[in-house]
């Protein structure tokens, strides 16, 4: 006598429940990309405005004292004795020292900029230059400061502000965003080292770069 067949449940993900797994991670992922590319739009936008808060700190200490903030020979009397370092800038019209320049004990012009525009109000910050955060950071936490003289070859400008530690990939988007899109062309220039800008072709996302504009 033949025994009775024992119809057995296969076990196992069904086509249609894989292609609603596949499909939540699908979506998981296009939201994590797209988290993560409005995460890189705002860096590169607070970047952008750290460049561009730059020339409003020079342009309206210019306006209120009619003299450059770290070459000003009258900081003292400008914005407030016993709180500035007296002496240091000469008054020649140029911003003396490179951006990342100047220690508390010897003060470049560069260096004073930070605390000359500080104590006019124009700029937050602490004002003593011992401070250990006295140095001007960017919206990533490199270094950022002006100089007098251009920093790349072939740059104009009649000052200089340069940005440190901005990745390759950000720096391409801020010469898109302030300049021609050409990292070794323009006023907006990139590259590793000084005095040499590297073309956008060349520049590495995953790379720190150092970022110069001239105004």
């Amino acid at each position: 006598m033949p025994y009775p067949q024992i119809k057995r449940r296969q076990s196992g993900f069904t086509l249609i429940e894989i292609a609603i797994v596949l499909v939540i991670i699908g979506l998981l992922l296009g939201g994590i990309l797209k988290g993560q590319e409005l995460i890189n739009s705002a860096r590169v936008k607070n970047l952008a405005s750290d460049f561009r808060n730059v020339p409003v700190f020079i342009y309206g200490y210019q306006d209120k004292f009619k003299s450059l903030p770290g070459d000003d020979s009258e900081a003292v009397a400008h914005v407030g004795t016993g709180s500035v370092t007296p002496g240091a800038g000469d008054g020649d019209g140029v911003i003396e020292g490179t951006w990342d320049s100047g220690t508390a004990a010897v003060p470049t012009e560069a260096f004073l900029f930070w605390q000359h525009v500080r104590l006019a109000g124009l700029a937050p910050g602490p004002t003593a230059l011992t401070a250990p955060d006295y140095q001007q950071r960017n919206a990533v936490g490199g270094f950022i400061g002006v100089q007098g003289g251009a920093p790349f070859t072939g740059m104009s400008g009649t000052y200089f502000i340069c940005s440190g530690n901005i990745l390759g990939r950000f720096a391409k988007q801020l010469d898109t965003q302030l300049d021609d899109g050409n990292t070794a062309t323009g006023s907006l220039m990139v590259g590793t080292t000084l005095p040499t800008a590297i073309a956008t072709t060349s520049i590495v996302d995953a790379t720190p770069y150092i970022v110069c504009m001239g105004i």
